[in-house]
């Protein structure tokens, strides 16, 4: 019996990736995102749509027409008003392993336009930070497909001109065929709830029931019995090892431990053949196994297992068309409810559970006990602060006594851990910071704004030392940052990696206005990291052309600050030429339209931050 056999059902995914995406399915796609870009797009405003959905947009229909001719931009404008970017932001790939942030290095082909190299093709493209925000960029635009992503990673390339359901307002519906049998979704029966266990197939039972011919697919593949499993669903499977057989030797091991689904994933060979997408496919259910997976003229599948040069100019399957649906197992094992999916999704998938609301809102924080010298206390964040039952006194004293060097205990040891990120705290406690730090990092200012206004303490920290003016760069920064100064929260704090706020700001994907916003602010810029790098290496870094300004500016002001090493590296980096090909331009640090360039000496912007640097400086090189 396979691993996946004692951790995950048939057909279902492992519950680590299980409960990864229940809180992707909460967080990534709050419902005020879904209602605010439906309604953008019922009005026929598709960029105000992608806004919304945190879509950066490079589309110009009037240089389409341009480039190639009035039709082609006449069918890109036809499809951009029925684009649905709230529900592409849904369906994204996604790291998992415990986070849920969007796969980095993605390009998502939705549309193309004509057949030869220069044809256009309308895409979406994820960042390259795995952690950084989760601003998406929309491009129409012929694509090169040899291009890479950077030096160092190649684009991976999700195809989805034949998967329109994932992000058309006018295909939802099909989601519905894809997901099995038009009588029934397998584990489900027809009305939508989920079958119990005892009503899985334990046999094949026949092309009478071909929703319980896919369970019985999945069980198989559950029991670890794959090629029984691909035969129950209509394909022929090899597992000869191929020749490189040092390379590939747990494969099979691997194959019969890999979450998929045998009966999805003929339906999806056959599916995309029919559309004329190819009939040879290469995909990886585990990363030590590859599969080549044809479709014979006589309309025969075969699978087998092959080493990666051999399928070298073999088109990728789409990883829908063999990954379980993480929605189905998550409302078939009552982690989530229909009602809580995408509406365009529950509408699809169980028309019968009425109208979805979306993925429900913060929760107001709530009193917790802590153990606190013998006895039990309430604690709670009231009025922007983690109250805790003590008087005045006596937290003077604790705060005297960690000065010093002692141990704080109880409430106050909670308290510490909550501002500092470290340390232990009550579940509750812990529940409510991730909710907090979970909704920053896929830019839910509503929410994160919802919880203050609940009385959250804004203090807080999370694992890295990282607190909410460091993670401007996920959320509106407009809205944020005049409230978290107000509350007291320092532009000079430091994380774990001794980041300032601007710092992080730089680091991670702030935008142009972010930075000049801090700046005007008061943040210091006569500052380095753990590496020692300045703010200006840090823009040199991560070829932040939109900051410009920022290094002009520190190199003005501070001129031996810079780590020297640091920069006769990047010159010998770039007298080797290895940043040629780097393309941080589609990383979306910039906002759309924003040069960021305009903090020129004489400039007018420049002068008001020079003006912060000398309210901040004191008008001195520190």
């Amino acid at each position: 019996m396979s691993e996946n056999a004692r951790t995950a059902p048939p057909g279902g995914i492992p519950p680590e990736d299980a409960a990864a995406w229940q809180r992707i399915r909460r967080y990534a796609v709050p419902a005020h995102m879904i209602e605010r870009a439906t309604a953008h797009r019922l009005a026929g405003d598709w960029r105000a749509a992608c806004a919304a959905a945190g879509t950066e947009t490079t589309v110009d229909l009037t240089a389409l027409a341009a480039a190639h001719g009035a039709d082609v931009a006449a069918a890109v404008a036809e499809d951009l008003r029925h684009f649905a970017p709230d529900l592409l932001r849904w369906h994204l790939p996604r790291v998992l392993g415990g986070r849920t942030v969007v796969a980095p290095n993605r390009r998502v082909v939705l549309a193309r336009y004509g057949s030869g190299p220069d044809a256009p093709q309308l895409y979406v493209t994820t960042r390259a930070m795995v952690d950084g925000p989760q601003r998406l960029r929309l491009h129409c635009a012929p694509v090169d497909p040899h291009a890479r992503r950077h030096s160092y990673a190649s684009w991976v390339v999700e195809d989805w001109t034949r998967a329109r359901w994932f992000w058309d307002a006018r295909h939802p519906a099909e989601l519905r065929a894809v997901a099995g049998p038009a009588d029934r979704i397998p584990f489900f029966h027809p009305d939508g709830t989920p079958l119990r266990e005892d009503e899985v197939p334990t046999a094949d039972p026949g092309p009478a029931d071909p929703a319980g011919q896919a369970e019985w697919a999945a069980v198989l593949q559950w029991r670890g019995e794959s090629t029984e499993a691909f035969a129950a669903a209509g394909i022929a499977l090899d597992l000869t090892l191929p020749p490189n057989a040092y390379r590939w030797s747990d494969a099979v091991a691997a194959l019969k431990g890999a979450t998929l689904d045998p009966a999805l994933l003929a339906a999806g060979v056959r599916r995309l053949a029919a559309a004329g997408a190819g009939d040879r496919f290469e995909f990886a259910p585990h990363w030590r196994c590859l599969l080549l997976v044809e479709l014979a003229p006589d309309g025969a599948l075969r699978a087998r297992l092959v080493d990666s040069s051999e399928v070298r100019d073999v088109p990728r399957l789409p990883d829908h068309a063999w990954r379980p649906l993480p929605d189905l197992h998550l409302v078939r094992t009552g982690r989530t409810a229909p009602r809580e999916l995408h509406p365009l999704v529950t509408a699809a998938l169980f028309p019968a559970a009425g109208p979805a609301a979306g993925p429900p809102g913060p929760a107001a924080p709530r009193t917790v006990r802590v153990r606190c010298v013998g006895e039990w206390h309430e604690v709670r964040s009231r009025g922007g602060v983690l109250d805790v039952p003590h008087s005045a006194e006596e937290q003077q004293r604790e705060r005297a006594l960690r000065a010093f060097g002692g141990d704080v205990a109880g409430c106050f040891a909670v308290r510490e851990a909550w501002a500092s990120g470290e340390g232990r705290l009550p579940r509750a406690l812990r529940a409510e910071r991730r909710e907090l730090f979970e909704r920053v990092q896929h830019g839910d200012t509503p929410g994160v704004l919802a919880l203050l206004d609940a009385g959250l303490d804004p203090r807080v920290r999370n694992g890295r030392g990282q607190g909410l003016l460091h993670l401007l760069p996920f959320v509106r920064h407009e809205e944020l940052l005049p409230r978290l100064l107000e509350a007291g929260l320092g532009l000079e704090e430091q994380d774990d990696f001794e980041r300032t706020p601007l710092q992080s700001a730089v680091q991670n994907g702030g935008t142009a206005s972010l930075v000049r916003a801090l700046l005007a602010a008061g943040a210091r810029t006569d500052v380095t990291d753990n590496m020692e790098l300045s703010l200006g290496q840090v823009v040199s870094r991560y070829k932040r052309a939109d900051l410009a300004f920022l290094k002009e500016l520190v190199e003005e002001r501070h001129p031996g600050i810079n780590f020297e090493e640091y920069d006769e590296f990047l010159a010998e980096r770039a007298e080797w030429g290895d940043f040629e090909d780097d393309d941080y331009e589609e990383d979306g640090y910039g906002e759309a339209g924003d040069d960021g360039d305009a903090a020129v000496k004489g400039d007018a912007a420049a002068d008001g931050d020079a003006a912060a640097e000398d309210a901040s400086d004191g008008g001195a090189a520190r």
